[in-house]
């Protein structure tokens, strides 16, 4: 067991929030492809302390991975706009040309890259 805070990204991660998330200290995991409930409980949605959306187009899961886990913060990091429905459910939604990658999980995890 870890005590490194888990990540599930789902959907293309083009500009690499997954790996700038794991350089501060997050575990990843990926679903590729649908975000079903299987492929979301198969990734450790239920332990997961982030849900991390490349895919609007997948916005279905943002409600399934709260229902799973209720603490989980849902990021979109995408260049389109949530759908209305699950626009109320997301906690952080950026778009990757406003913000970086490397800021957008710092951010999220509290470290600005200075060793304490």
């Amino acid at each position: 067991m870890t005590d490194q805070p888990l990540a599930v990204v789902a959907g293309p991660d083009e500009h690499g929030l997954g790996e700038e998330l794991a350089a501060c200290g997050v575990a990843i995991s990926r679903i590729e492809g649908l975000v079903t409930a299987d492929a979301l409980a198969e990734a450790g949605i239920a332990d997961a302390a982030y849900f991390v959306l490349t895919d609007v187009e997948e916005a279905t899961g943002i409600p399934v991975a709260k229902e799973k886990n209720p603490e989980v913060r849902i990021v979109t990091y995408a260049t389109r706009s949530l759908p209305e429905f699950v626009a109320t459910v997301a906690d952080l939604a950026v778009d990757p040309e406003l913000l970086d990658a490397a800021t957008v999980a710092e951010e999220l995890t509290g470290d600005d890259g200075t060793d304490q």
